[in-house]
């Protein structure tokens, strides 16, 4: 879902109604910005007094780190913002609390397919002038209409992933003479060569559903083309179709050698994503795996290691699949949208979609921010920084994680759809036709019932 950059490029001349946010929203301290020779504006909106509700599935680290914006949000403004765990998925918790009369302020949306289901609800607030004006300086289009429904702009992209990566262990590399890969086949090579060096080679989080569709997504873009990938995330080809036979059959070409992932098949089945990361940098050059493949957020579990991102922990992009394939870029992200028409929420979207939000997050590492305004200078490794550079140079020549834009039902339902029927594909590999035939039939099921709304 990324291919070509652009420099980084400086924050363009704001119209009066977007500098009015500006000054409310995008500034800290005093004096002039240093990066920018410019005033740097000052915290002029007031909402004292107002509590604002913010819902995400974030827990852990990312619940930390994104709490961390929020305060900054309340420092500037007077608000005060509580936090709201929700479950996954979220549209079902969020139904649940609006049925009840009790809808968050602001949710924070995983999927492309829940803002839709979302809006076909009238649970959404358009952004507002001033969020709109802050998308407008700081995101491109493609960014901005992922975020719309049907021309009208709901939510904007806070936190972006780059979900076509291979994380590597460095000292298992060196031991077994391995170099990053650059084809599957390349790949699947290296794979061989780590196991021959007496290290199981790759980890997979396959009690995690999604994980799975990462996987698929990802050979399915390189191998079928990006005109494909947009027919079957729309579901206007069948899962049945001869292009989906092929990259299951790609994906067996690992899945079927359970000797090559930690702790086999079954294994897999039982380990959730954050364990696939960290087996694979704890204990030094003999861990249960050499290869973890998931997006740039890895960093947050890596940190959980006493790996040291760029020395022991190293990261190269999913290889390409077939002759004529191309590397591909695979994109997730998480929108801010309003479920309630407020001052408060409407300053929270405008502010989420400024820099300084993002940049409070990017200094804590794990985190990818799709505003092509934010100083590259806020991540804190050069690892992180060329996955940054990728997705902003990348443009709107990305594509979006396809189970994000299918129905929630289908695409993103622990246990059930696309996670469940690719679980039972890493289980048993040589059943392709069964496999299709599974995600098609739930697939027509849930595209019938989003149909209906």
């Amino acid at each position: 879902m990324r291919t070509t950059l652009r420099p980084c490029r400086t924050a363009v001349t704001l119209t009066a109604l977007t500098a009015v946010a500006a000054l409310a929203l995008a500034g800290c301290g005093d004096g002039a910005d240093k990066d920018k020779g410019e005033p740097a504006p000052d915290r002029g909106l007031s909402l004292k007094g107002e509590k604002i509700e913010v819902a995400a599935v974030w827990t852990g680290p990312e619940q930390e780190n994104f709490t961390k914006v929020l305060k900054e949000f309340e420092r500037r403004t007077g608000a005060t913002v509580t936090f709201v765990p929700a479950q996954d998925p979220i549209v079902n918790f969020l139904g649940t609390k609006i049925a009840g009369g009790a809808p968050p302020d602001v949710a924070m949306l995983p999927q492309v397919g829940a803002i839709r289901q979302a809006a076909a609800q009238k649970w959404l607030k358009p952004v507002g002038p001033d969020a709109k004006s802050q998308l407008a300086a700081n995101y491109s289009r493609g960014w901005q209409e992922l975020g719309a429904v049907d021309g009208t702009q709901y939510g904007v992209y806070f936190k972006a992933a780059n979900k076509s990566l291979v994380w590597y262990n460095t000292a298992v590399f060196e031991n077994a003479g391995a170099s990053e890969p650059k084809t599957w086949k390349e790949f699947l090579g290296t794979a061989e060569t780590i196991s021959a060096s007496g290290v199981t080679p790759v980890s997979v989080g396959g009690a995690d559903g999604w994980t799975l569709t990462d996987w698929f997504e990802n050979v399915y873009l390189s191998q079928a083309g990006p005109a494909k990938y947009d027919q079957l995330a729309k579901h206007e080809i069948k899962w049945t179709d001869p292009s989906v036979a092929a990259a299951l059959k790609t994906l067996a070409e690992l899945f079927g050698k359970p000797a090559l992932i930690a702790g086999g098949s079954t294994g897999a089945l039982q380990t959730e994503y954050p364990a696939s990361v960290t087996q694979t940098f704890t204990g030094g050059d003999q861990p249960k795996g050499a290869m973890v493949f998931e997006g740039d957020f890895a960093a947050v579990n890596i940190a959980q290691t006493k790996a040291e991102i760029g020395k022991d922990a190293k990261v190269f992009p999913f290889p390409k699949v077939g002759d004529g394939g191309t590397s591909p870029v695979v994109t997730a992200g998480d929108a801010a949208v309003a479920l309630k028409d407020t001052k408060g929420a409407q300053a929270l979207l405008a502010f989420l979609a400024s820099p300084d939000a993002a940049k409070i997050w990017a200094a804590e590492g794990g985190f990818l921010s799709p505003n092509k305004n934010l100083d590259p200078a806020a991540y804190p490794n050069d690892v992180q920084r060329e996955i940054a550079k990728a997705l902003i140079d990348a443009g709107d020549d990305f594509r979006f994680d396809m189970s994000d834009q299918m129905p929630q039902s289908f695409g993103g339902t622990p246990g059930k759809g696309e996670w469940k029927a690719l679980q039972d594909f890493l289980k048993d590999p040589k059943d392709v036709a069964g496999a299709q035939a599974r995600l098609e039939a739930d697939a027509a099921k849930a595209y019938k019932a989003a149909a209906k709304g």
